[in-house]
């Protein structure tokens, strides 16, 4: 049984969408239900470009979208780690 929604999955079940994933979104890499006292999102890049912001300023949004930008890379550069504080 799950346990956010309670419900039992049936011959067949493949999961829950999370993401509407293209191209231009790219793939997801983190993924994360807050349920605690976690406040701020903490973001580095792989070259050194790092951001921290409220996890109140992030758009809440349906499972079959593509997601909000939180933070803007150069060309090239990808997201290193990514961690709640």
């Amino acid at each position: 049984m799950d346990g956010a929604s309670g419900v039992r999955q049936r011959r067949g079940g493949t999961g829950i969408k999370i993401a509407k994933v293209t191209p231009k979104t790219g793939s997801v890499i983190n993924g994360r239900v807050l349920a605690g006292p976690e406040e701020e999102v903490l973001a580095m890049s792989e070259k050194g470009q790092a951001i921290r912001l409220p996890i109140a300023s992030i758009s809440i949004l349906g499972r079959a979208t593509q997601g909000v930008r939180i933070m803007k890379l150069d060309e090239g550069d990808k997201i290193a780690s990514i961690t709640t504080i």
